[in-house]
């Protein structure tokens, strides 16, 4: 029993003292190709029995017969084992460089596609992580380059609605300078109306650019969406006369709801407007809201005859007005932007779809407790 745990004890002590030095040297090379690694690790086990069967023989237990034949075992194990070790080696670097060649082609703008052949299983997850990084960043630059695309839209359709009143309102002040004007009152109430557009178009870019940034201040408070949807059909009066257009908003349930009132007041304004103008003489927009399972929903249905299929997704794009929209009063296409907006920042969502005779903008919002 004591001879045994003698031998033991010696043989620990050779593999420890080999595995310490394998340590010390996977720390110097850890920067090094795994290969190198897997070498070091594979010398470590051989030496390691090694370093035990000296010590033993070296405490007299193994005759020097045995201790030949031991070390022969160990040395054929021993170039085994590194030959093992290089060419284990030598695939994982192989697949790690094919990953990182097509990882590279998708961070260059394309898309990732795993390498063929069989891998490791961390491998195989890396690979599929990879894949579905490409994939969000193929939607990140899809997005991207809508966006810009919309941005550009929206410069060009600013600058067109600014230089006309602009030009309008220099020859108007122009004629008032030169006392050439017929009716110097006309001229003035038609100043100050181009002004008050101006300053609107100025007021809907401010507000859009607060809601990109994130920095949309909101007041919440508990209100009855009756009284929401009572003030802005009262607000909306006035332009639905003018244009001859009925406003029904008789299916209207007293809902409560948390929202910034001014904020919301204005998306139901915008829709309403927009409703109103797309319209014809003797037709109906018709404002609901109910409660359902997925919240609060508020509906404004026009009579516009309804919107192309290929339009659809870009009717809340920043700038898009549509094919028949590109003079005044139709605004810069900031209206519907600014509702998703306004709407996403309390948590919900804004959508469109057709119907019979022309479509219907539904406002989903989060339920009041």
């Amino acid at each position: 029993m004591r001879d045994a745990l003698l031998i033991a004890l010696y043989a620990f002590a050779g593999a420890a003292v080999t595995g310490l030095a394998g340590a010390c040297a996977l720390r110097l090379i850890r920067r090094r190709s795994l290969t190198a690694s897997l070498a070091v690790v594979a010398a470590v086990g051989v030496v390691a029995m090694l370093a035990g069967t000296l010590a033993v023989a070296w405490a007299m237990f193994l005759s020097p017969h045995d201790l030949s034949v031991v070390t022969t075992v160990v040395a054929m194990a021993a170039v085994v084992s590194l030959v093992t070790a290089l060419l284990l080696g030598r695939w994982v670097v192989a697949r790690s460089r094919e990953l990182a060649v097509a990882a590279r082609a998708f961070g260059d703008g394309g898309a990732f596609a795993a390498p063929g052949g069989p891998a490791t299983a961390e491998l195989e997850d890396l690979s599929r992580e990879l894949a579905a990084t490409s994939a969000r960043l193929a939607e990140s630059r899809d997005r991207e380059r809508a966006l810009e695309a919309s941005r550009r839209e929206l410069v060009a359709w600013i600058s067109h609605d600014l230089r006309t009143p602009l030009a309008g309102l220099r020859a108007m002040a122009e004629a008032l300078e030169d006392g050439v004007a017929a009716d110097p009152a006309r001229y003035l109430r038609q100043i100050r109306a181009e002004v008050e557009r101006l300053d609107g178009m100025v007021g809907d870019l401010f507000e859009l650019s607060r809601i990109h940034a994130g920095t949309l201040p909101l007041s919440l408070s508990r209100v009855s969406l009756y009284d929401l949807v009572g003030d802005a059909l009262a607000g909306a009066g006035p332009l639905a006369r003018e244009h001859g257009v009925r406003l029904v908003g008789e299916r209207v349930a007293p809902v409560p709801v948390e929202v910034d009132g001014r904020e919301m007041s204005r998306v139901l304004g915008n829709l309403l407007v927009n409703a109103i103008r797309r319209t014809p003489p003797d037709g109906t927009v018709a404002v609901a809201a109910e409660r359902t399972e997925e919240g609060v929903v508020v509906s404004v249905s026009d009579g516009c005859g309804g919107i192309p299929d290929a339009d659809l997704p870009r009717v809340f794009d920043t700038g898009w007005r549509g094919t028949d929209a590109r003079t005044p009063p139709a605004g810069a296409g900031l209206g519907l932007a600014i509702v998703r907006g306004i709407v996403e920042a309390h948590q919900g969502r804004a959508t469109v779809r057709n119907v019979p005779g022309g479509c219907r903008f539904e406002v989903t919002l989060p339920a009041a407790p």
